[in-house]
């Protein structure tokens, strides 16, 4: 199942990758996909408690690869004045547009805020205006490239959020590496780089189309960060469960982590 004569790159996302059945397979509820055990609510809590005490806080955030999702930066939209969305599909960021514009047919995100209104003690209707008047752009981005956003280039971030964008993206480690000192170029001194993402995936499914994964350790990742001088302040896993009934991928294990960028 998760055997690949070439890896899907970005450019395979825009012929292949249906943005409402991704969501409605593993974002209609909390609970996300059945076969994946836990692993959004893993998400969305841990998230809730990086940003929901304010403690980091500034004028910009950037969502690296949103997908056709806001659930990213839910609990952190409050303590930033601007923030900007991104994807390289072009069904994506127009799933994004639609729900900011409270147009027919949009996404249902309810559930995804009640969720996390419910673990922060807020009104849903208040985070989705604030989160629809903060989202300022929301913008081609292909990881790939030194400069994501190129032909833009966007004012230093106080933080950048990823998730599950690099494992789907890059090809190998060497592209990996490269990817995140990109993203890494786009926060301001003392910075904050957050990131959800998977270890040891081969592949995803949405319907019967698959994804390849860039399959990654700890270790991996550690030696990316350090490499770029990133301080990790926290790095949390939680392992799969009942990995061999996981239809629709086949991750070890799911992580949360926290880096710092160093003050100049």
């Amino acid at each position: 199942m998760s055997e690949f004569t070439t890896f899907t790159e970005g450019e395979f996302y825009e012929g292949h990758f249906d943005s409402r059945a991704y969501v409605k397979n593993f974002y209609s509820c909390p609970s996300g996909h059945a076969d994946e055990k836990n692993f959004l609510t893993f998400v969305l809590r841990c998230l809730s408690r990086v940003f929901s005490a304010g403690e980091h806080k500034g004028k910009r955030l950037i969502d690296v690869g949103s997908g056709p999702t806001i659930h990213s930066v839910l609990s952190a939209c409050e303590h930033y004045d601007e923030i900007v969305l991104s994807d390289f599909a072009n069904n994506n960021r127009r799933e994004i547009e639609k729900w900011l514009k409270n147009q027919e047919g949009s996404l249902d995100w309810k559930p995804m805020l009640q969720y996390v209104c419910e673990l922060e003690g807020k009104s849903p209707s208040d985070l989705e205006a604030t989160l629809k008047q903060r989202v300022k752009k929301v913008l081609k981005c292909d990881v790939r490239l030194e400069n994501p956003f190129y032909p833009h280039t966007l004012e230093p971030a106080d933080c950048v959020i990823t998730s599950l964008c690099l494992e789907a993206a890059c090809k190998d480690f060497q592209t990996y590496c490269r990817s995140l000192h990109g993203l890494t170029k786009l926060l301001c001194p003392g910075g904050l780089l957050v990131m959800i993402g998977v270890l040891g995936e081969s592949f995803y499914k949405v319907d019967e189309q698959l994804f390849s994964c860039l399959g990654l350790s700890r270790d991996n990742i550690e030696e990316a960060l350090s490499g770029l001088g990133l301080s990790i302040q926290e790095f949390n896993i939680l392992p799969a469960e009942d990995r061999e009934n996981n239809s629709v991928s086949d991750f070890e294990a799911v992580f949360h982590l926290v880096a710092r960028k160093p003050s100049e």
